[in-house]
């Protein structure tokens, strides 16, 4: 039986999944702007203000739920977590347009690509991709995966800033430690969500490897 609620419900998940590709692409297109020397500002500032735009949408949608159909446990743990699952997704865009900002006050920096730069840059995606997946199908599983890398983010970031330091290059260093620190932001943004979304399921936030299986016993 379809509940009064369950409309709204369908257009919150909705929307989260738009801001999720939204965030993805933006997030893909500012990683470009540094690893292959391309211009993307202006289309990684449109669609951080259009998720941003989003996020005021889904907190309007969000407060109408609660005040209209006094929703259950379990409608109000996700209700609660779609707000923190969209704001994760505003600062993926906003993050996005911080690093395209580096290629346009730096110019063309695709020179001072670095080993770590495209090992936290495969991590980040990966983390933000697993992130969206989690969400989408509830699956918690990947809240291990997302975890797990972004502890190696952290590493590669706390490896890298003392050989950032000794640098000649003034340019590409601080381009460098601007773009690992945006980069580890994310991840640590993606790990936000997940714990939004063991909260979902569980009713936990980061919950132990032990009671994610629990969860997801077949």
């Amino acid at each position: 039986m379809t509940r009064l609620i369950d409309p709204s419900l369908e257009k919150l998940s909705s929307s989260l999944t738009e801001m999720g590709d939204m965030a993805l692409q933006s997030i893909s297109l500012a990683i470009e702007s540094y690893l292959k020397g391309k211009n993307t500002i202006n289309e990684v500032h449109q669609l951080s203000d259009e998720i941003k735009k989003k996020y005021f949408e889904l907190a309007d949608l969000t407060f109408e739920m609660m005040l209209k159909y006094q929703p259950v446990a379990d409608d109000f743990r996700l209700i609660r977590s779609s707000i923190e699952v969209s704001y994760a997704y505003s600062r993926f865009g906003r993050y996005a347009y911080d690093i395209t900002l580096v290629r346009d006050k730096f110019g063309d920096i695709s020179e001072c690509k670095t080993d770590a730069l495209y090992e936290i840059s495969d991590k980040v995606k990966t983390m933000i991709k697993d992130a969206i997946l989690s969400f989408t199908n509830l699956d918690i599983r990947k809240a291990i995966n997302i975890q797990e890398n972004e502890e190696y983010v952290d590493k590669i970031y706390r490896e890298r800033i003392p050989d950032i330091i000794k640098s000649s290059n003034t340019k590409c260093a601080l381009a460098e430690a601007l773009l690992l620190r945006y980069l580890e932001r994310i991840g640590d943004h993606a790990v936000f969500m997940s714990d939004a979304i063991n909260y979902i399921v569980t009713g936990k936030h980061r919950p132990s490897k032990k009671r994610i299986e629990s969860h997801t016993e077949n």
